[in-house]
Parts: C-alpha cells; sequence; structure tokens
C-alpha cells in the first residue's frame, strides 16, 4: 500500500525480531487454523508510549491467506490479540492500515479500533 516501503524502510528478520523483544516488552504470536490447517498469523507486542503512565499494544503483522479470508479467521486472531493485551495490563491497543488499505481499515474498525491520527509524510532526499 501507498507508504509502507517509507514506513518501515529496508528491514531484516533479525531487525524484526531484535525490536519486538526490546527490554521491557512483551510479544505473543497466534496462529488462526481452518479445518485444522494453519492459514493466518498475528504478531502483537507491548510497549510504553512515553507520557501513558503504562503500557500499550501493538498489533505488528496480521495476515490471513487469501483462500481462508471472509471465515472469521482475521476477527479471531484480533480478539486473541485484544485480549492478550487486555490481560498484560495496556491501556490500549494500535494497528496499522496503511493509505489507501481500505480492507484493513474497515476490518480494525469493525473490530473496534478508531483511526485516530493521519500522518503525512514528504521525502525532501
Amino acid at each position: 500500500m501507498r507508504g509502507g516501503a517509507t514506513l518501515t524502510g529496508p528491514i531484516t528478520a533479525a531487525e524484526l525480531l531484535d525490536g519486538w523483544f526490546a527490554p521491557g516488552s512483551a510479544v505473543a504470536l497466534f496462529v488462526g487454523e481452518f479445518h485444522r490447517a494453519v492459514v493466518g498469523l498475528l504478531a502483537v507486542t507491548t510497549f510504553v508510549r512515553p507520557g501513558a503512565g503504562g503500557p500499550s499494544g501493538r498489533v505488528e503483522c496480521c495476515y490471513v491467506e487469501e483462500p481462508a479470508r471472509g471465515v472469521g479467521v482475521g476477527s479471531a486472531l484480533m480478539e486473541a490479540a485484544v485480549d492478550w493485551c487486555g490481560a498484560a495490563g495496556c491501556a490500549d491497543v494500535d494497528a496499522l492500515a496503511l493509505p489507501g488499505d481500505r480492507a484493513t481499515k474497515q476490518r480494525l474498525e469493525a473490530a473496534g479500533f478508531t483511526a485516530r491520527l493521519l500522518t503525512l509524510n514528504r521525502r525532501l532526499r
């Protein structure tokens, strides 16, 4: 989607895992199954938002294989992540939807998320 490469930049799997396991954070990985086959995954971490006074959760990635979409796997993964964040003492949970990714935005809104910030970026070099 628009802006994804600018937002994340080039990152290796090792760098991603290092970020997930930063001191003071927690991480959970959920898998979604359909007819006993793994068809989806979701990773969620906790972090401390400056000035928030407690932890927040962040959905780092969520993916469901295309043939298995529309049967509730993604919703179940998101519900599990939100429940896990609540049990971890998080006050809130963030999830990212890139510009132009209307389907993700709509799915997140259906799961109770609300958009609270749109960040625009202009490259100078």
